[in-house]
């Protein structure tokens, strides 16, 4: 094994591993909104839900992203096979030029309203933005599904 292919190796595990990380985490943040949701038992649960949301984003939903890309523009510019004006590449990007403005755009602001309908004591609102956030978490994932299709079949190579 030479060392660039050991290289390679510790780059393609590393993108996979972020990988595994963002779209495991929003998948299960997603799951247990949805429960909070489901609950009629705890009008504060929406509340509580978002407010947990700034202790475990900057941990695990932020690294993830970030590194899934450090690691995987270094696989790209460090292979001979592939290249940026590859078809499957630019999907890639822009798979997670996409999944990453649904985040920043729409998500931070569904949380910031429903903790600030929380903070106010109106459940039914803090709920329905808790709702909102759930639809783009949805979105995410099968954004980030199709961009996992995409690294996998390498469309147009």
């Amino acid at each position: 094994m030479t060392t660039l292919a050991a290289l390679q190796d510790w780059l393609l595990f590393g993108h996979i591993l972020a990988a595994m990380v963002w779209i495991g985490g929003i998948t299960l943040l997603g799951a247990l909104a949805v429960r909070v949701l489901g609950g009629e038992d705890d009008p504060q649960a929406a509340g509580a839900f978002m407010a947990s949301l700034r202790r475990v984003g900057p941990v695990v939903l932020a690294p993830a992203p970030v590194l899934l890309v450090v690691f995987g523009l270094w696989l790209v510019g460090d292979s001979g096979t592939w290249a940026f004006d590859q078809l499957w590449v630019q999907l890639a990007l822009g798979l997670f030029a996409a999944a990453f403005l649904v985040g920043a755009a729409h998500q931070s602001r569904a949380a910031i309203a429903a903790e600030r309908a929380a903070a106010r004591g109106d459940a039914g609102e803090a709920a329905r933005h808790l709702r909102r956030w759930a639809y783009g978490m949805a979105l995410i994932v099968g954004l980030l599904v199709v961009a996992t299709w995409d690294m996998v079949f390498k469309p147009g190579l």
